[in-house]
């Protein structure tokens, strides 16, 4: 696979990466198979792919114990690693935020135990905590950097101001924020101030959750425990609508004969040269399709035309 440096500063890496929380959480969880997954991980290292991201919110927690699996023996030095912590399972089912230090380094050798190794390449802050400075927050990851525990560290989810918050404190590896080609906030302001810092961009969902490949066309397709069920783009309504914008990216796929995967990663790619998609799968005929990304290449004409489709109904969340 082609790749690039990550960011200023950091090592040459394939440009596709592979998300893997969909293998044990949100996505159709109770087809949950953990040995398939090993072997699309490692079947994504045999191609290339070089970033592997988790969380230990991911499950919680089997995720990384998966990864863990999947990276045992010689695989972990294929691999640039890369986990988060900051979001912990509240009640109910509910989700909060943890970004005090005692957390963080008390986290991260919970991480190392579940995945098997001494350091892990790139560590992340999942969300930014509103009841802790982000600066205290940062400083527990430059802790772990200088204990050797982590070689880089990453944001997720961040304002160009929270940003710049963090560097005051440490270099910032990476950024982690939503783009696709139903999801563009990122190229207002952080993807410039990314580039222009030499600061690696990790857009997640960059297949638009799956729905930009083509394979959803109802809600009613979505399996019953699968989280999109609530989220307002894949309402029956919305879905229907947002379909217009998945025609498009399949009329430019076939004129150039690729798959609609394949353009809206080639699309993803195209937007900066530190940026790095992490698109998530647990199947190796869409692995490799999606690392067969990498190699496509849209003209300016192509690229105007995906850069007029219409904004999607619905929001994110």
């Amino acid at each position: 696979m082609r790749k690039a440096t990550f960011g200023t500063n950091g090592p040459e890496i394939g440009v596709i990466g592979l998300g893997c929380m969909g293998m044990t959480w949100a996505y159709d969880v109770q087809n949950r198979d953990d040995d398939n997954s090993v072997g699309v991980i490692r079947q994504a290292l045999d191609l290339g792919v070089g970033l592997i991201d988790t969380a230990d919110m991911y499950g919680p927690y089997t995720n990384e114990e998966v990864v863990g699996a999947a990276l045992a023996g010689p695989y972990r030095e294929r691999a640039f690693l890369a986990t988060k912590v900051g979001i912990v399972p509240g009640g109910g089912g509910q989700q909060e935020r943890n970004g005090r230090p005692e957390h963080v380094r008390r986290s991260i050798d919970e991480s190392l135990r579940r995945l098997g190794t001494d350091h892990v390449d790139l560590y992340q802050l999942h969300r930014v905590d509103p009841e802790v400075p982000i600066e205290e927050t940062w400083g527990a990851f430059a802790e772990l950097v200088a204990a050797g525990k982590v070689r880089n560290i990453g944001l997720s989810e961040v304002t160009v101001e929270e940003i710049k918050r963090a560097q005051s404190v440490h270099p910032v590896a990476s950024v982690q924020n939503e783009l696709s080609l139903w999801t563009r906030d990122a190229l207002a302001e952080v993807l410039p101030y990314t580039e222009e810092q030499g600061i690696a961009l990790l857009p997640f969902s960059p297949l638009g959750r799956g729905f930009l490949t083509g394979s959803i066309a109802s809600f009613d397709e979505l399996p019953a425990d699968d989280f999109r069920r609530r989220l307002p783009r894949f309402q029956q309504d919305a879905l229907k609508a947002n379909l217009a914008l998945v025609a498009k990216v399949r009329e430019v796929a076939e004129r150039i004969g690729v798959t609609p995967a394949q353009v809206a990663l080639a699309w993803v790619l195209a937007q900066g040269r530190y940026v790095f998609p992490i698109p998530g799968t647990r199947t190796p005929r869409y692995l490799a399709d999606n690392v067969g990304a990498a190699e496509v290449v849209l003209t300016a004409a192509d690229l105007a035309e995906l850069d007029a489709l219409p904004a999607p109904t619905g929001g994110r969340y």
